[in-house]
C-alpha cells in the first residue's frame, strides 16, 4: 500500500473516531467538547496513526508491526490519560509532568536504534523501566502542595494503573525482540 492510501486511511479513521462524540453531544449532556477538545483529539490520533504507517513500513514482518502499534498505542493511551485525569492524582498534579521522560526515552531510543527490532526492542524496555522510575518517584518522593495535593490518592489504583501502561511498553519490547528473532530487516523506506 502506498503511503498516500496509508495516509488517506489515517485521516478517515480519526474522521471517524472523531465522530464519536460529536453524535454522542447531540444526545447527552454529558459529552462536552469544546472547539479545542476536537482539535487536541485529532492532533493525538492522527499524530499516533502516521507514527505507526510511518514506523510499520519499516520492518518486514507481522511481530514487528504489532510492537510497532502496541508502543505507538502505549504512548497515545500516556498522553490522552495524562491530559484527561492524570496518571498520579489529578490532570494538575505537577508530578504528571515526569512522564514526558518515558515518551523521550521510547523516540530517542528508537531514532538511535535506527527502528531496527533489537534497537527498538530495548528502546520499548527503557521505556517501560522508565515508566516504572517515573512512578516511583511521582508517588513517593514527590510530596506536591497546594491546590495540587490530593490527600485521597488511592495507591492501589494509581499503582495498578500504572502497572498497566508499562506493561505495554514491556509487551511492545517483547514483541520487538520477537521480530528480531525472526530475521526482520528495517531497511526499508519511508516513501
Amino acid at each position: 500500500m502506498t503511503l498516500a492510501k496509508s495516509l488517506t486511511r489515517v485521516a478517515l479513521a480519526t474522521a471517524f473516531l472523531l465522530l464519536i462524540p460529536l453524535v454522542a453531544m447531540q444526545f447527552t449532556k454529558e459529552v462536552n467538547w469544546t472547539l479545542s477538545d476536537f482539535i487536541v483529539a485529532g492532533v493525538m490520533l492522527f499524530g499516533a496513526g502516521l507514527t505507526f504507517v510511518l514506523i510499520a513500513r519499516m520492518g518486514d514482518n507481522t511481530m514487528y508491526r504489532l510492537g510497532a502499534g502496541l508502543g505507538v498505542a502505549a504512548g497515545l493511551l500516556l498522553v490522552w490519560a495524562n491530559l484527561a485525569v492524570g496518571l498520579v492524582g489529578s490532570e494538575d498534579n505537577p508530578a504528571n509532568l515526569l512522564y514526558v521522560a518515558v515518551l523521550a526515552v521510547a523516540l530517542v531510543g528508537a531514532f538511535v536504534a535506527r527502528f531496527r527490532p533489537l534497537g527498538m526492542s530495548n528502546a520499548m524496555f527503557a521505556a517501560s523501566l522508565t515508566y516504572v522510575v517515573v512512578t516511583v518517584i511521582a508517588l513517593f518522593i514527590w510530596k506536591p502542595t497546594g491546590a495540587a495535593a490530593e490527600p485521597q490518592v488511592h495507591m492501589v489504583n494509581v499503582v495498578g494503573a500504572n502497572a498497566v501502561f508499562a506493561a505495554l511498553w514491556a509487551v511492545s519490547g517483547l514483541l520487538f525482540r520477537r521480530a528480531a528473532a525472526t530475521g526482520t530487516h528495517s531497511n526499508r523506506q519511508l516513501a
